[in-house]
């Protein structure tokens, strides 16, 4: 059982800075910001920071590593078709073509629509991601297998009433063309009961269902069962309106600078290594002819600044989820834990990967840390509404905008604990020599207490 002692809610927030990065990006390539107190600020989405804090705890779990080293954890995935069919050819022996025709088929039965059948790149995907445990695929393929037979038999029909049913398709719609362009060239003519070329009603195409087996087990392969990272983020599948799907235990704000967006436009040039490597080994003239000028060049937007971000864990809903996996009450009690310290753990060092290779934005670790307990959510953006001033003091300024946004965020934190009662267990984590020595300047509430390592942010 949960200990009295510990809330509903842990509430994290982070002060992080970040230079010269590109972590996301709009449609049009560059940086997503918001307007907040009046002026621009950059953006972090909540998206990105989702999946990679998702994704950092999967891959340490699979690799047997972090609190949830063993367990369950999900997929996001729209190649569920083609994850099947891998394991029935390779575990079961089946063809490639025979076990991709079955396994989108079957997935189709259960509701899933797929892509285009025309455009090969996407015939076999989904047209939705699903989120499912990573053992889906195998499930289905092992159940397909051993019902191979009425399967098989079942596939062929409907593969022949989609087909049927295609063809009538086309057939209505060249009839209604013929129609229409009849009418077209003989706009005095009486209607007829039954234009020449109209589609002549019959009886529907209708596919045969899948059997009840068979779909039961493929959504109970669909299906949330004890992954871990299911329970924590959620998911939403409409497609399938009897597939369960999950409120998530995690809230996760959008991160913003604490102080007006700062972009440049980073040109770059491109060296192209055959043409240099002709030019340095010429023998005449005639062999650097074609020696000016870059490979390529182009240009790259980059934001530098001073991020707050805030994301809130929702235990009683974590461990709701578990149990409703089929969890004991106690294995959920102890996986709602290990997935509480891998999440916070996840918080503090995922960081999403676009641009890691020439930026090295992942290896950026937070100025500051702050988590607390209490009974509802606490969000301390308003902090940061008014924009830090990164001037010098004797000029109205702040002075650097972390540690100006740390002095915020804990002076917003003392102020907002002193009038509600159930804010507690509060501490604070720092990676910054100069935010540690900050910290010792500040004096402290004893309500706060300072660790050094990710761990010791939640009991």
């Amino acid at each position: 059982m949960t200990e009295p002692t510990r809330s509903q809610f842990l509430s994290l927030h982070l002060i992080e800075t970040l230079a010269a990065v590109l972590p996301v990006r709009d449609e049009n390539g560059q940086p997503k910001t918001l307007v907040f107190g009046g002026v621009e600020r950059h953006m972090i989405t909540s998206q990105a920071r989702r999946r990679a804090e998702r994704v950092h705890a999967r891959n340490r779990a699979n690799a047997g590593r972090g609190a949830l080293s063993g367990r369950s954890m999900g997929v996001r995935t729209r190649e569920w078709a083609l994850l099947a069919a891998r394991e029935l050819e390779s575990a079961h022996g089946w063809d490639r073509e025979r076990a991709l025709a079955t396994t989108r088929a079957v997935l189709e039965g259960c509701g899933l629509k797929f892509g285009d059948p025309q455009k090969k790149t996407v015939a076999n995907l989904t047209k939705v991601l699903v989120f499912a445990p990573s053992d889906a695929g195998t499930r289905i393929a092992d159940h397909i297998a051993g019902q191979a037979a009425e399967i098989e038999g079942w596939r062929d029909t409907y593969l022949e009433a989609q087909a049927r049913a295609k063809a009538r398709a086309e057939a209505q719609k060249k009839a209604r063309g013929a129609a229409r362009k009849k009418a077209a060239t003989a706009p005095e003519a009486e209607p007829e009961d039954n234009p020449a070329g109209a589609a002549v009603a019959d009886e529907a195409v209708t596919p045969p269902p899948l059997p009840r087996a068979t779909r039961d087990a493929v959504l109970l392969a669909l299906a949330p069962r004890d992954a871990v990272d299911i329970a924590l983020y959620g998911r939403f599948l409409a497609e399938i309106p009897d597939s369960p799907n999950v409120d998530g235990a995690v809230q996760t704000g959008h991160a913003f600078t604490v102080h007006e967006s700062e972009q440049i436009e980073d040109f770059y040039a491109a060296a192209d290594d055959a043409k240099l490597d002709r030019k340095r080994n010429a023998l005449s003239f005639l062999d650097t002819a074609d020696d000016s000028g870059a490979g390529m060049t182009g240009y790259q937007s980059l934001i530098s600044g001073t991020f707050y971000r805030h994301a809130v864990l929702d235990r009683v809903q974590l461990r709701t989820n578990l149990r409703a996996a089929g969890m004991a009450e106690d294995e959920a009690e102890q996986a709602g834990s290990e997935a509480e310290r891998e999440f916070v753990n996840s918080f503090v060092e995922a960081f999403p990967e676009a641009k890691k290779n020439s930026t090295a934005s992942t290896g950026s670790l937070p100025a500051l840390v702050l988590a607390f307990e209490g009974e509802r959510p606490y969000n301390y953006a308003s902090a940061f509404q008014r924009a830090v001033d990164e001037g010098p003091a004797q000029a109205g300024g702040e002075g650097p905008a972390g540690p100006a946004a740390v002095r915020r965020l804990l002076r917003h934190h003392t102020f907002v604990s002193a009038r509600r009662e159930d804010l507690r267990a509060a501490k604070v984590l720092t990676y910054d020599p100069e935010i540690d020595v900050l910290l010792g300047e500040l004096g402290l509430p004893d309500s706060v207490s300072v660790v050094v390592r990710s761990e010791d942010l939640t009991p």
